[in-house]
This record gives structure tokens, C-alpha cells and sequence, in this order.
């Protein structure tokens, strides 16, 4: 606790010194936002991009076929409707007259080629198992587009959220963008300076109404002190789920500041390497379960923003399922589970470990924290933790290729159970899919298969209720927390609405008194 202690102690002391000094020298302009990534995208094209903040600025650039609105629920964005008239087949009425950035009007031509070319084995596309159950796409006419699957599909709908790309522009550039992204969204990509900063300006020829501002800048800012630094003087105008839970409330002290919070759709967890030779063993996994106390986590690091978790799903969803396995702190269990999995203490209490581990995670502040609690926390039952820190470009690429032993994410947006395939499913092993852990488990890909052919909400609860229950109990993951959402920005800006998705839709009706 002392260095969270002294975290708050250096970020006071140097903001009273950035107030006196700064005298407004950096505050951002009237029609502009500054806003303040922790971590860098790692793609904008919404066909290859899987990380968050990659998510948020392509819903900027980009549309859809469907979008969620505030509550969650599907509804169109770039169709006017669509029609199922079977189980088979879907329909989709494109509205007319909304362009590219580049000025070519949108057809079904673009759409038909957006979700080919994810098809398209050599474009290896991480999303490309979503799409699968596609038998054939038909550009109707300029305005019309019908897919037809091979079979009832479940998440299709959902997966219609897939940003729509030009196919002009992609071919030329060898089907990738390999420089501008260019969509049809609220605003236009125009630099991105590499770990620095992203720049989107104003589309003046928005389908839905022009942006009130007439620029978006993101700052990427990996140090907690130096963000929290910016949005107190003005430099930084909006940070969202990047805010030093231990530094809300001097935040909320101050009047030129306003913070928001909200529940979420978002789940942090502990991921294994499956294939290594002490964590394939599940009673090494409960043990280390055990062994975590997330509420001491939760009340002193993330300043109580987060609720317990007890699987993938958010309890908002109407799939989830509470009836399943849970892993209270508990050290003498966690000890005997490791006594079972033929890892005894070699010295009792004394300083000899059972074995060690590496957890990797990003070099925030806050995550080496929780890293070191997690060191602390399984120290108790005898197992040594080396905390290996990296910026989130390699520790994220260390993590999809299975360079790791231990490490800890968060799942953002999680709307629909079909997750479970993505991250579960034997099949789903990158670069196919999320099943970064390497789980394997037959009945699991069964249910999870299952789950997709189920068009009904009662039938698909109750797959994934089977689901839920054995994944608890296998523990693929160990399930940390859900996050609350928060946002803090300047007082001046107006317009944003906090949505459980995280989502930035709102920045194109976001203004500056």
C-alpha cells in the first residue's frame, strides 16, 4: 500500500506544480478533443484489428451493416432494415447516397467484398471463423445484398457489426490498408505517429449529420501520472477506463472535472498456457484460484469500481449463468490441491517454493500492481511468480503466439455467448481464432457448436448454462473481475454518453462550451 501511497502523494504534488506553472499554456482547442489511450492500436482496418482501443477509433472511421444502441439492442446503421425469411437467409436494404471517404458512394458491392475478402484464406483475417457458415453473398442489386448460410447461424446478426470497407480502395492496396483507412464513419482518418498519437478529422459528408467538432486527437500516454497530468491542465480533454483507480477521488475534487462510471460488459481474467507441463493440471489451476483474494484487489487497487467474477458472461447478460463453481480466498485449500497435483512444499512454511512461474503483463502501473499482489497472494501457498513487464505491442503479440506462461486481460464488450466459441473451441487456436490458452475440451466444442445452430434464446441459455458450469470447473481461465466503465473529462465537454460496450459513438455528437 506504501507505493500506492506515494503514487497519489507524487501525482498531487506535481499537479500542484503543473497548475501553478502551466498558466493554460497547453489547453486543447474549442473545436477539438484531445483524448488519452494508455496503449496504441495495433490495426485500423476493422477486418484485422482485435484489441480494443484498435475497436474504438475503427467505430469512428467506420460503419456497419448493424450497430448496438445505447441498450444494447441491434439496430441498422448503414441498411435501412433487413428481413430473415428463413433460417437460412438475410436480407439487407442498404440506405443510399452515403460515400466513402474518398466520395465513391457505398453499394452492395462493398459490403458483398468486405466480408469475401475476411473469407479469403490468404488474408488472414482473425475474424474469419465468424463468418464461416456463409455458403454464398449476393450483391442483389446496387442497394441490396442477401446472404445465404449453409446453416442456422445464431450469432450472425451480431457479427453484422463488422466495419464495411471500400472495395476500390482495398484492391488497390493489395486488398490491406496499408496506409489511410477509409470508411464512411463521422470521421476521417489522417495521421497516426507510431506510439504517439492518431488524428481523425470532421466528415464533412456524414450520411447522419456532420460532427459538432472538427477534430479528434488520441494520445497514446502509457504513464497513469502523466495522463491523470493532462486532463487536470487542459492538455487532455477525455480518458476513458484508463483513470488510476487509487486517483478517482482527487479527481472528483476537482470542479473543472467530471467523472462518470457505469456498469460494464467487460471481464478481466487470468489466462494459462494450457500446454505447459504444471498448468495442463487443473488442480494446479484451483489452487491458484484459491489462492488470489480479488476483494482485497478490487476494495484497495481498483478503488471498488469492479464486481467479483464468476465466468465470461457479465451478469447483465441473458445467458449468464451464477450457479457454477466459485474460488473463495482460500490458502489451506489451494496448498492441499497442490499436494494432490504432486507439488508438495519442500520446506513447510519456509522460503523453498513448490515451483515458479512467469506472468507477463503490460508496464502500466496499475497492472504491474495487481502483479504484484498476485506475487504476493501465491508466495502463500508456495509458488514463486517472476513478473515480466512489457509495452503492450510485444505483450500483446506474446500473448497470441503462446509466448507466455501467466497472464492477466480483459474481454471488452462481451454481448452475446458465442464468445465461448471464439475463446473455448479447439478449432479457435491462433491465428484462427481467440483460444489463446490452447483449450482443449470435446464436450465444450460440442455444446459451443450446438450453441450456434440454437435460434431461440431459451435453447441457447440452456447450452450455455452446460457451458458456463464447465468452464468453472476446468478453469481454462480464472475469472477476476467486472470492471466498471469510467470516464473523466473536462467540465467543458458536453454530449458523451457512457455506454456498457465502452464505446466512443457518442464523440460525433460531443461538444466544447
Amino acid at each position: 500500500m506504501l507505493r500506492q501511497y506515494f503514487h497519489i502523494f507524487i501525482f498531487l504534488l506535481t499537479s500542484l506544480f503543473l497548475l501553478v506553472s502551466c498558466k493554460g499554456d497547453f489547453v486543447s482547442k474549442k473545436d477539438e478533443l484531445v483524448a488519452a489511450f494508455e496503449s496504441s492500436p495495433t490495426n485500423l482496418d476493422p477486418r484485422l484489428a482485435t484489441d480494443a482501443n484498435s475497436g474504438r477509433i475503427i467505430g469512428l472511421i467506420f460503419n456497419s451493416i448493424l450497430r448496438f444502441d445505447e441498450k444494447l439492442n441491434l439496430v441498422p446503421d448503414l441498411s435501412e432494415r433487413w428481413e430473415n425469411p428463413n433460417p437460412f437467409t438475410y436480407i439487407f436494404y442498404l440506405k443510399k447516397g452515403v460515400k466513402f471517404h474518398n466520395g465513391i458512394e457505398l453499394t452492395a458491392e462493398d459490403v458483398k467484398y468486405t466480408f469475401e475478402s475476411i473469407l479469403n484464406p490468404s488474408f488472414l483475417s482473425p475474424h474469419k471463423k465468424s463468418y464461416e457458415k456463409i455458403k454464398t453473398i449476393t450483391a442483389v442489386d446496387k442497394y441490396t445484398v442477401k446472404f445465404i448460410m449453409s446453416e442456422p447461424y445464431a450469432p450472425f446478426l451480431i457479427n453484422m457489426t463488422m466495419g464495411i470497407v471500400p472495395k476500390d480502395e482495398a484492391e488497390k492496396s493489395g486488398h490491406k490498408f496499408t496506409g489511410k483507412p477509409i470508411g464512411t464513419g463521422p470521421f476521417v482518418f489522417e495521421r497516426w505517429v507510431a506510439d504517439e498519437r492518431i488524428e481523425l478529422k470532421r466528415n464533412a459528408d456524414y450520411f447522419e449529420g456532420r460532427a459538432k467538432l472538427s477534430k479528434l486527437i488520441f494520445k497514446i500516454i502509457s504513464d497513469d501520472t502523466i495522463r491523470l497530468l493532462g486532463l487536470k491542465t487542459g492538455e487532455i480533454d477525455f480518458i476513458q477506463n484508463a483513470v488510476p483507480p487509487d486517483l478517482l477521488s482527487s479527481l472528483n475534487k476537482d470542479k473543472n472535472i467530471t467523472i462518470l462510471t457505469g456498469d460494464g460488459i467487460n471481464y478481466s481474467y487470468l489466462g494459462f498456457n494450457l500446454s505447459d507441463p504444471v498448468l495442463k493440471d487443473a488442480r494446479v489451476r484451483k489452487a491458484i484460484a484459491y489462492s488470489i483474494d480479488r476483494s482485497s484487489i478490487i476494495t484497495n487497487l481498483l478503488a471498488g469500481i469492479a464486481e467479483p467474477a464468476t465466468g465470461v458472461l457479465p451478469k447483465s447478460n441473458w445467458a449468464y449463468e451464477g450457479n457454477v463453481a466459485m474460488y473463495e480466498y482460500n490458502i489451506e485449500k489451494a496448498k492441499r490441491l497442490l499436494d494432490e497435483a504432486g507439488f508438495p512444499d519442500p520446506d513447510g512454511d519456509g522460503p523453498k517454493e513448490r515451483f515458479r512461474l512467469i506472468y507477463k503483463t503490460t508496464n502500466n502501473d496499475l497492472r504491474k500492481m495487481i502483479g504484484e499482489v498476485l506475487q504476493k497472494n501465491l508466495k502463500e501457498v508456495g509458488i514463486g511468480i517472476d513478473i515480466r513487464t512489457y509495452e503492450w505491442g510485444t505483450f500483446y503479440n506474446d500473448i497470441k503466439t503462446g509466448n507466455f506462461q501467466l497472464y492477466s486481460l480483459s474481454w471488452i464488450g462481451i454481448v452475446d455467448p458465442d464468445i465461448y466459441y471464439s475463446i473455448f473451441h479447439s478449432d479457435m487456436m491462433p491465428p484462427e481464432g481467440n483460444n489463446r490458452n490452447r483449450y482443449k475440451n470435446s464436450e465444450i466444442d460440442r455444446l459451443v457448436t450446438e450453441g450456434q445452430k440454437a435460434l431461440s434464446h431459451k435453447d441457447r441459455k440452456k447450452i450455455y448454462s452446460k457451458v458456463q458450469k464447465i468452464a468453472a470447473d476446468e478453469l481454462p481461465y480464472i475469472s477476476l473481475w467486472y470492471p466498471k466503465n469510467v470516464a473523466a473529462m473536462r467540465k467543458n465537454v458536453k454530449g458523451f454518453v457512457l455506454l456498457p460496450d465502452g464505446d466512443l459513438s457518442s464523440f460525433k455528437n460531443i461538444y466544447k462550451e
